[in-house]
Protein backbone atom coordinates (compact mmCIF):
# COMPACT_ATOMS: atom_id res chain seq x y z
CA UNK A 1 0.00 0.00 0.00
CA UNK A 2 0.94 3.24 -1.00
CA UNK A 3 2.53 5.02 2.52
CA UNK A 4 0.02 7.99 2.50
CA UNK A 5 2.14 9.43 5.85
CA UNK A 6 4.97 10.41 3.23
CA UNK A 7 3.95 12.77 0.43
CA UNK A 8 5.33 12.22 -3.01
CA UNK A 9 4.52 12.53 -6.70
CA UNK A 10 2.29 9.98 -6.75
CA UNK A 11 0.13 10.61 -3.92
CA UNK A 12 -3.52 11.48 -4.79
CA UNK A 13 -4.04 15.15 -4.68
CA UNK A 14 -6.68 16.54 -2.29
CA UNK A 15 -8.39 18.89 -5.20
CA UNK A 16 -11.60 19.75 -2.30
CA UNK A 17 -10.58 20.11 1.54
CA UNK A 18 -13.77 20.27 3.21
CA UNK A 19 -12.41 18.87 6.70
CA UNK A 20 -14.48 15.90 6.14
CA UNK A 21 -12.62 12.79 5.16
CA UNK A 22 -15.59 10.83 4.20
CA UNK A 23 -17.15 13.71 2.30
CA UNK A 24 -13.56 14.42 0.51
CA UNK A 25 -13.22 10.85 -0.29
CA UNK A 26 -16.18 11.58 -2.52
CA UNK A 27 -15.60 15.11 -3.93
CA UNK A 28 -12.02 13.78 -5.09
CA UNK A 29 -13.05 11.06 -6.30
CA UNK A 30 -10.56 10.52 -9.60
CA UNK A 31 -9.74 7.65 -12.27
CA UNK A 32 -6.41 6.88 -12.73
CA UNK A 33 -4.81 5.53 -15.89
CA UNK A 34 -1.19 5.02 -14.95
CA UNK A 35 -0.87 2.35 -12.31
CA UNK A 36 2.03 0.59 -10.67
CA UNK A 37 3.51 -1.63 -8.13
CA UNK A 38 1.91 -2.15 -5.46
CA UNK A 39 -1.64 -3.34 -6.15
CA UNK A 40 -4.18 -3.79 -2.41
CA UNK A 41 -2.51 -7.07 -0.59
CA UNK A 42 -5.21 -10.11 0.28
CA UNK A 43 -6.44 -8.46 3.62
CA UNK A 44 -6.94 -4.89 1.50
CA UNK A 45 -8.87 -6.82 -0.98
CA UNK A 46 -11.13 -8.45 1.25
CA UNK A 47 -11.73 -4.99 2.85
CA UNK A 48 -12.45 -3.82 -0.89
CA UNK A 49 -14.94 -6.80 -1.04
CA UNK A 50 -16.19 -5.95 1.89
CA UNK A 51 -17.28 -2.17 0.60
CA UNK A 52 -19.35 -3.89 -2.14
CA UNK A 53 -21.55 -5.82 0.01
CA UNK A 54 -22.28 -2.21 1.10
CA UNK A 55 -23.73 -1.43 -2.37
CA UNK A 56 -27.71 -0.65 -2.08
CA UNK A 57 -29.19 -4.69 -2.66
CA UNK A 58 -32.88 -4.75 -2.26
CA UNK A 59 -33.62 -7.91 -0.63
CA UNK A 60 -30.03 -8.92 -0.19
CA UNK A 61 -29.89 -10.97 -2.98
CA UNK A 62 -26.62 -10.28 -3.92
CA UNK A 63 -26.98 -10.18 -7.55
CA UNK A 64 -23.02 -9.85 -8.41
CA UNK A 65 -20.10 -11.56 -8.50
CA UNK A 66 -16.99 -10.78 -8.45
CA UNK A 67 -13.63 -12.13 -10.80
CA UNK A 68 -10.13 -11.58 -9.56
CA UNK A 69 -6.72 -11.24 -11.53
CA UNK A 70 -3.49 -10.84 -10.25
CA UNK A 71 0.28 -11.81 -10.49
CA UNK A 72 1.68 -12.38 -13.79
CA UNK A 73 -0.41 -15.63 -14.01
CA UNK A 74 -3.82 -14.33 -13.31
CA UNK A 75 -3.39 -11.26 -15.57
CA UNK A 76 -2.34 -13.50 -18.15
CA UNK A 77 -4.87 -15.55 -17.92
CA UNK A 78 -7.55 -12.59 -18.03
CA UNK A 79 -5.50 -11.39 -21.16
CA UNK A 80 -6.01 -14.58 -23.27
CA UNK A 81 -9.66 -14.56 -22.44
CA UNK A 82 -9.37 -11.39 -23.78
CA UNK A 83 -7.81 -12.16 -27.00
CA UNK A 84 -9.83 -15.23 -27.71
CA UNK A 85 -13.02 -13.05 -27.29
CA UNK A 86 -11.58 -10.18 -29.19
CA UNK A 87 -10.58 -13.29 -32.12
CA UNK A 88 -14.24 -14.56 -32.00
CA UNK A 89 -15.91 -11.36 -32.41
CA UNK A 90 -13.74 -10.76 -35.25
CA UNK A 91 -12.49 -7.30 -33.80
CA UNK A 92 -9.68 -5.81 -35.54
CA UNK A 93 -5.81 -7.09 -35.79
CA UNK A 94 -4.37 -4.47 -33.68
CA UNK A 95 -6.86 -5.16 -30.76
CA UNK A 96 -6.58 -8.98 -31.22
CA UNK A 97 -2.73 -7.79 -30.88
CA UNK A 98 -3.31 -5.91 -27.93
CA UNK A 99 -5.75 -7.19 -26.07
CA UNK A 100 -3.22 -10.09 -24.13
CA UNK A 101 -1.40 -6.72 -22.58
CA UNK A 102 -4.51 -4.84 -21.13
CA UNK A 103 -4.74 -6.90 -18.20
CA UNK A 104 -1.16 -5.73 -17.32
CA UNK A 105 -1.92 -2.41 -17.19
CA UNK A 106 -2.62 -3.15 -13.63
CA UNK A 107 -1.99 -5.06 -10.44
CA UNK A 108 -5.29 -6.30 -9.41
CA UNK A 109 -7.88 -6.33 -11.98
CA UNK A 110 -11.73 -7.37 -11.35
CA UNK A 111 -14.29 -7.78 -13.05
CA UNK A 112 -17.75 -7.27 -11.87
CA UNK A 113 -20.41 -9.02 -13.08
CA UNK A 114 -24.14 -9.06 -12.60
CA UNK A 115 -25.48 -12.14 -11.79
CA UNK A 116 -29.73 -11.48 -11.36
CA UNK A 117 -31.35 -13.85 -9.21
CA UNK A 118 -35.35 -14.49 -9.80
CA UNK A 119 -37.29 -12.61 -8.05
CA UNK A 120 -41.34 -11.51 -8.00
CA UNK A 121 -40.14 -8.41 -6.45
CA UNK A 122 -36.68 -7.16 -7.85
CA UNK A 123 -36.79 -5.94 -11.33
CA UNK A 124 -33.55 -7.23 -13.45
CA UNK A 125 -32.43 -3.61 -14.13
CA UNK A 126 -32.58 -3.03 -10.64
CA UNK A 127 -30.23 -5.59 -9.74
CA UNK A 128 -27.63 -4.64 -12.59
CA UNK A 129 -27.97 -0.86 -10.74
CA UNK A 130 -26.83 -2.83 -7.50
CA UNK A 131 -24.09 -4.74 -9.72
CA UNK A 132 -22.72 -0.96 -10.74
CA UNK A 133 -22.62 0.25 -7.60
CA UNK A 134 -20.61 -2.48 -6.42
CA UNK A 135 -17.73 -1.10 -8.45
CA UNK A 136 -17.76 2.41 -7.55
CA UNK A 137 -18.13 1.34 -3.87
CA UNK A 138 -14.81 -1.02 -4.64
CA UNK A 139 -12.93 2.37 -6.62
CA UNK A 140 -13.66 4.66 -3.77
CA UNK A 141 -12.49 1.66 -1.17
CA UNK A 142 -9.33 1.04 -2.93
CA UNK A 143 -8.79 5.07 -3.13
CA UNK A 144 -9.21 4.86 0.72
CA UNK A 145 -6.48 2.61 1.38
CA UNK A 146 -3.83 5.04 -0.48
CA UNK A 147 -4.80 2.94 -4.14
CA UNK A 148 -5.90 4.51 -7.78
CA UNK A 149 -8.24 3.07 -9.95
CA UNK A 150 -10.08 2.79 -13.17
CA UNK A 151 -13.50 1.42 -14.20
CA UNK A 152 -12.88 0.19 -17.50
CA UNK A 153 -16.01 -1.08 -19.78
CA UNK A 154 -15.54 -0.83 -23.95
CA UNK A 155 -15.82 -3.43 -25.88
CA UNK A 156 -15.13 -6.57 -23.84
CA UNK A 157 -17.93 -5.59 -21.19
CA UNK A 158 -20.68 -6.25 -23.74
CA UNK A 159 -19.48 -9.19 -26.02
CA UNK A 160 -20.79 -12.28 -25.58
CA UNK A 161 -17.63 -14.01 -26.61
CA UNK A 162 -16.16 -12.20 -23.78
CA UNK A 163 -18.83 -13.65 -21.09
CA UNK A 164 -18.48 -17.46 -22.82
CA UNK A 165 -14.44 -16.99 -22.59
CA UNK A 166 -14.83 -16.20 -18.59
CA UNK A 167 -17.45 -19.08 -18.53
CA UNK A 168 -20.82 -16.24 -17.42
CA UNK A 169 -24.05 -18.05 -17.96
CA UNK A 170 -26.16 -16.32 -20.39
CA UNK A 171 -28.53 -14.45 -17.80
CA UNK A 172 -24.91 -13.03 -16.22
CA UNK A 173 -23.67 -9.32 -17.40
CA UNK A 174 -20.52 -7.58 -17.34
CA UNK A 175 -20.54 -4.22 -15.99
CA UNK A 176 -17.06 -3.22 -15.50
CA UNK A 177 -13.51 -4.03 -15.47
CA UNK A 178 -11.86 -2.56 -11.99
CA UNK A 179 -8.45 -2.14 -12.47
CA UNK A 180 -6.13 -1.43 -8.99
CA UNK A 181 -2.74 -0.45 -7.98
CA UNK A 182 -1.11 2.33 -6.91
CA UNK A 183 -1.17 5.59 -8.67
CA UNK A 184 1.60 5.80 -11.15
CA UNK A 185 1.25 10.01 -11.62
CA UNK A 186 -0.25 12.94 -9.49
CA UNK A 187 -4.51 12.98 -10.40
CA UNK A 188 -4.91 15.17 -12.60
CA UNK A 189 -6.70 18.62 -11.93
CA UNK A 190 -10.35 19.03 -13.40
CA UNK A 191 -12.34 22.28 -13.44
CA UNK A 192 -14.77 21.94 -10.74
CA UNK A 193 -18.47 22.09 -12.29
CA UNK A 194 -21.22 24.58 -10.62
CA UNK A 195 -23.70 21.51 -8.76
CA UNK A 196 -26.71 23.92 -9.72
CA UNK A 197 -26.32 23.84 -13.03
CA UNK A 198 -27.64 20.30 -12.37
CA UNK A 199 -29.98 20.51 -9.91
CA UNK A 200 -33.91 20.81 -11.29
CA UNK A 201 -37.00 21.19 -9.15
CA UNK A 202 -39.78 18.89 -9.54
Amino acid sequence: MADLDTPSSTDPVLLIDTGNPALDLLLNRRSCHKLIAPGPNDAELELIIQAALRAPDFMSLRPFRFLCARGEAGLTRLGEALQRAAIASGQPEAIVNRAPRMPHRAQLVITVVSSPKAHEKVQLFDQQLCAASAVLMMQLAARALGYGGVWRSGWPMYDRHMHQALDLAEHEQIVGFLYLGTPGHADPEREMEDPKAFIEWV
